[in-house]
């Protein structure tokens, strides 16, 4: 999974100074609605919980600790066997009760809209976590790190930091970055939207260790696919410059406070059209506050006054 918090301690003290950094989910978010960008990072709205989501968490759960298991019991039986506690871990979160139906009423169960019953939501889950042995033999891997944090501070200063689901080691020094997805494999024409976070993940690795990792690979637990890439040190290059300009938009964006809507068909699936004004909302005050505890030393100069 992908690290989700963009304003955290650039070291391990703790009374380090909070300084705002760049994830790929966030990157991700800016190009596609600088507002939903602001919305997320800065203004920190609530969203709503889905029940793909969720189950994507637990599904990510069950195989990280699927590793933890001696290589000769790492079964799809086995496997089945974590989802119990890894939902039990997960199911007294906020909100995610609210995702099932308490009680069936009558006629409940024939309402397409009704929502999913639990039990037909785990076996969903279950389903993915069995398509993952038809990619991999985990019996023969041998993890560096699962749910590992990379992060490096470019010479320009930008931090860059994500969570990689599983980074492999060969003894020749070769890397494999893995991530596991829940959904099905992208069409070509969004394959390269698709290896933007592994890009992100290559170059964070390549930075900090000196090594081009030599396969980036992307699991589709849905449909039971994958897509592999070998970037270079050139395409790295050219990565971090794209990286560095939409950290530019964003630091200009906050300076000014504007951070305008970009409407596409992914508005369908956001939150917060009601305070968009590609919908007829008005977006909440800049949160100044918010952005300045955040690490911003560019504030929009309304607020500065």
């Amino acid at each position: 999974m992908t690290a989700m918090v963009d304003a955290t301690p650039a070291t391990d003290d703790a009374q380090a100074p909070r300084r705002p950094s760049l994830s790929p989910s966030r990157a991700a978010d800016f190009k596609t609605c600088p507002l939903l960008y602001r919305f997320r990072t800065i203004d920190r709205l609530p969203e709503r919980k889905s029940l793909a989501a969720v189950r994507g968490t637990l599904v990510h759960s069950v195989l990280e600790r699927l590793y933890d298991l001696p290589a000769a019991r790492r079964t799809p039986e086995a496997a089945l066997e974590l989802l119990e506690p890894a939902w039990a871990e997960l199911r007294d979160e906020p909100g995610i009760a609210e995702l099932f139906a308490v009680a069936q009423e009558d006629g409940a169960e024939s309402d397409p809209n009704a929502p999913e019953s639990v039990e037909a939501w785990l076996a969903s889950a279950g389903r993915l976590v069995e398509k993952y042995f038809t990619l991999e033999d985990p019996t023969r891997i041998q993890p560096h790190g699962r749910e590992e944090l990379v992060e490096v501070t470019l010479p320009d200063g930008l931090l860059l930091r994500g969570y990689v689901d599983r980074l492999d080691v060969a003894p020749s020094g070769a890397l494999r970055v893995v991530d596991y997805k829940t959904g099905s494999i992208p069409r070509e024409a969004f394959e390269a939207k698709a290896l933007f976070q592994m890009k992100f993940y290559a170059l964070v690795l390549w930075r900090t260790r000196g090594v081009v990792a030599a396969q980036l690979k992307l699991l589709y637990l849905g449909d039971g696919d994958a897509l592999t890439y070998s970037p270079d040190e050139a395409e790295l290059v050219r990565f971090e410059r794209t990286l560095q300009a939409i950290w530019a938009a964003i630091e200009r964006a906050v300076a000014t406070g504007d951070f305008r809507p970009n409407p596409t068909r992914l508005c369908g699936w956001c939150d917060h059209q009601a305070l968009c004004p590609a919908f007829g909302g008005t977006p909440p005050p800049f949160p100044a506050e918010a952005a300045a505890a955040a690490g911003w030393a560019s504030l929009p100069a309304v607020e500065r006054d």
